[in-house]
């Protein structure tokens, strides 16, 4: 067996797309850069990187065990990460719902073994990879999403960019 490159993140389905689309596009055309596919779009929780195959399963379940409880994000501007090169939508405030998720996805990485991250959590949604550098744009209409539940993705490499899809058992 292989590996898979996977993290756990929030992932929209069609309606909280669709929604999200209505914010991000006046955003995104005012953008320099490439756009992000809305089926890509997502919030990334905990990445974990390569990670054998074999043990996605235990990680599956160790991860449902994790207490979910329903929250709202509210993200508010666009930003340019310039490490990255790349435009986000990000909130102004994390909700402590979503920073206790990631504190419990956290000690599900440590508990097999992986390295967590020491770096303060951000999260976004990107929204142009390649972007050229502009200065961060309050949104006149914020996107409000309410999330119940997260996925573990899979990050596949392929040409034009890498694509994500939630991992099954």
């Amino acid at each position: 067996m292989s590996d898979k490159r996977i993290f756990f993140a929030l992932w929209p389905n069609d309606r909280q797309r669709d929604q999200l689309r209505n914010i991000i596009s006046p955003v995104a055309q005012t953008i320099e850069g490439t756009a992000v596919y809305r089926g890509q779009w997502h919030v990334t929780l905990a990445f974990i990187g390569d990670y054998p195959e074999r043990l996605i399963p235990d990680l599956q379940e160790a991860a449902a065990a994790v207490p979910f409880e329903a929250f709202r994000s509210r993200f508010d501007k666009a930003e340019y990460w310039p490490r990255a090169k790349v435009a986000v939508l990000a909130p102004t405030s994390i909700s402590p719902e979503l920073e206790r998720l990631v504190a419990e996805l956290n000690n599900v990485m440590s508990d097999a073994g992986l390295e967590v991250p020491t770096r303060v959590y951000r999260p976004h949604i990107t929204i142009a990879q390649r972007a050229k550098p502009f200065e961060t744009q309050r949104l006149a209409q914020p996107a409000m999403v309410e999330w119940s539940g997260f996925e573990l993705l899979e990050s596949v490499f392929a040409p034009g960019g890498s694509t994500y899809h939630p991992v099954k058992q």
